[in-house]
Formats: structure tokens, C-alpha cells, sequence
């Protein structure tokens, strides 16, 4: 009689412990990241508009992966971008997948204007860092692609002209916006930097 207490007592104890690890592997698969940023370029320009694990970054950020271009916001910004004072210049194709089972995101570059395109299914905040993050560069308070700040260079951000101050990934995206990033030192600076664009009618 003994025995057999013994062993239901020890059956009892296993499955405790077999529902305790399931409950565990559930919470790690909840609390997991659905995507990855671990794809963003870290290296120096130019920097290609990187599209293998553009779909992880996307999830990473939470957004989807579309089939066609959303028709529920519209809006277009200019991007430019100098390292020590030379332009880098912004690919094509960032965020269109157009291989098998191609996809498009929210926030999309066609051409070599350095324009990017919100075109998004549904009405809601877009920011600089989501830009990046489609492109697959690094893109911090700090750094950009393989250059950081330090004792002689810094990262900056201009808006229509005007420095932003605040967390640069986190400006958001509006209508017609020309934002330039400046990394390098004081003396890189180019004279000029734009302020405006004209962007093409209807855009």
C-alpha cells in the first residue's frame, strides 16, 4: 500500500513539474520578440537597402508586411544625409521586397530621390527610426551605420532648416518635411544644407 502512495505521489510530482515547464515555455514565447534588428548595418556608407531579413525588422517594429500600398495615409518626406560632409546617397527600393511572395512596408523609398513614402493602410504616427530600421541601418541618438559620436564628431538632426532637439528616432514623420542627418565635425559641415524640397505635383 505503501508503494503504491509512492508512486502516485511521484506521478503527481512530474506532472507538476511537466505543467510548471510548459507554463514557462509559454511565457518565454509570449514575451520573445517576433522579429529582429540584429540585420542593421553597423558598417560605413554607402549603405544598400538591405531586403533578406527586411520582413523579421518589420515584425520587430510592428508593422506589417503588405501586399500593396496602403491607401489610408499619404504622405511624402525628403531625406538627405552627410557623413564628414559628403552626401550618402539614399538607395532605391527600401522596404519592397520584390521576390517571391514579394511585399512592400508602410514606409517605402522607389527611386533615387532620397523621397520616402508613408503609404500605410491605417492612419497612425511614423518615425525616422522606423526609416532606418527599414533600410537596415543603425540609427541611434548616437550613431549611424559604423559612425558614432565622440570627442570630435557628433550626430545631428535639421528639420525644414532647423535643429531638432530631442530623440532623433523618434521625430515623426509629416507631410513635405526636408530632414537632413549631419554626422562629422564642426569643420565637416557643409556651408549649406537644404532647407526646403520641392517635391514632385500631386505629392
Amino acid at each position: 500500500m505503501l508503494q503504491k502512495h509512492r508512486s502516485w505521489f511521484v506521478v503527481g510530482a512530474l506532472l507538476v513539474v511537466v505543467g510548471g515547464l510548459f507554463l514557462w515555455s509559454a511565457s518565454l514565447q509570449e514575451k520573445a520578440p517576433k522579429g529582429s534588428l540584429e540585420s542593421l548595418a553597423t558598417t560605413e556608407a554607402p549603405w544598400p537597402a538591405e531586403l533578406i531579413h527586411l520582413r523579421e525588422r518589420l515584425s520587430a517594429i510592428g508593422l506589417p508586411a503588405l501586399k500593396a500600398e496602403g491607401n489610408a495615409l499619404h504622405i511624402h518626406q525628403h531625406l538627405d544625409i552627410f557623413v564628414h560632409g559628403k552626401p550618402v546617397a539614399i538607395p532605391q527600393g527600401i522596404g519592397i521586397f520584390e521576390g517571391v511572395g514579394g511585399y512592400i512596408a508602410s514606409v517605402h523609398v522607389h527611386d533615387l530621390s532620397g523621397i520616402v513614402h508613408v503609404e500605410s493602410p491605417t492612419v497612425q504616427d511614423f518615425s525616422l527610426g522606423q526609416v532606418f530600421d527599414i533600410w537596415g541601418v543603425r540609427f541611434t541618438n548616437d550613431c549611424i551605420g559604423g559612425y558614432c559620436a565622440d570627442a570630435t564628431n557628433t550626430l545631428q538632426l535639421l528639420v525644414d532648416g532647423k535643429p531638432y532637439v530631442g530623440d532623433l528616432r523618434s521625430l515623426k514623420l509629416t507631410p513635405h518635411q526636408e530632414i537632413v542627418v549631419l554626422f562629422g565635425s564642426v569643420s565637416e559641415t557643409p556651408t549649406t544644407t537644404p532647407t526646403t524640397y520641392t517635391f514632385p505635383q500631386g505629392y
